[in-house]
């Protein structure tokens, strides 16, 4: 396997509001698998996109219940293909805690694993 690069992002406790993350990607990357999770069952759903479309990358997705991630690979992500991330592109990973006014999440967990080039 190529150099791994794995990005987490953990939000401890109830989420009382929607959450983007973002990072600066280092250099060239694709994205490979992502993993999400929450501690309850919840209707939170996330995407991942850059600063300019929130979910070029990965469409609207449900996370995981009650300590059971939700996984996502290629046949995933938009065009049923690999990622590829320009260095230097800011990517956003955009949370909706409680979906449409469902159960928001707890204790939530992503995990985004990329390879360089």
């Amino acid at each position: 396997m190529e150099n791994a690069l794995i990005y987490t992002f953990h939000t401890p406790g109830a989420a009382a509001a929607n959450h983007v993350y973002r990072f600066i990607a280092p250099s060239d990357l694709q994205l490979i698998h992502v993993s999400a999770v929450g501690s309850n069952t919840n209707n939170a759903t996330f995407t991942i996109g850059n600063s300019v479309t929130a979910a070029d990358y990965l469409a609207a997705s449900d996370v995981g219940d009650a300590a059971v991630p939700s996984e996502f690979d290629r046949d995933d992500f938009v065009g049923g293909q690999f990622p590829h991330i320009v260095k230097g592109t800011i990517v956003a990973v955009a949370v909706d805690y409680d979906g449409s006014a469902g159960t928001a999440v707890q204790d939530l967990t992503l995990i985004l694993t990329f390879t360089e080039g």
